[in-house]
């Protein structure tokens, strides 16, 4: 099955004072074990490698990248899908509704995958089935 990373996953994974932390890491096991396919956006890996940086320091950015990076196919960015993404972002009017999630939906729907590993609520407002 193809899965898409997002950054509330790699974030819960990574921090162990995360609520989501050991929901991630059972999840991640499972995903792992199942032997699917991972994929993610270099918007995901930027907004991740940001807010792991700023949160928890350079040693667990490192960690993250050296142990998750190789695992992942990274879907890179155009300008039309960016486009595209914007376009939803400014039709949607949400505040909490991120150009990053945008992209994600955008490039779920292009590689037709239907589930996130995510502890965003919008996956599953878009009509992807969400896991955990």
């Amino acid at each position: 099955m193809k899965i898409y990373i997002d950054t509330s996953a790699f974030y819960a994974l990574v921090n162990k004072k995360d609520e989501y932390h050991k929901n991630a890491q059972k999840v991640w096991s499972e995903i792992l074990k199942n032997g699917n396919t991972l994929f993610t956006s270099n918007y995901v890996l930027v907004e991740s490698i940001a807010l792991i940086q700023h949160r928890l320091g350079m040693k667990a950015l490192m960690e993250t990248y050296e142990v998750l990076l190789p695992l992942l196919n990274v879907e890179w960015i155009d300008a039309m899908i960016h486009k595209t993404a914007m376009s939803a972002l400014f039709t949607a009017s949400k505040r909490d509704l991120s150009l990053v999630d945008c992209v994600s939906f955008e490039i779920m729907r292009n590689l037709g995958i239907e589930t996130a590993f995510s502890f965003d609520p919008h996956f599953k407002q878009q009509g992807f089935k969400s896991i955990p």
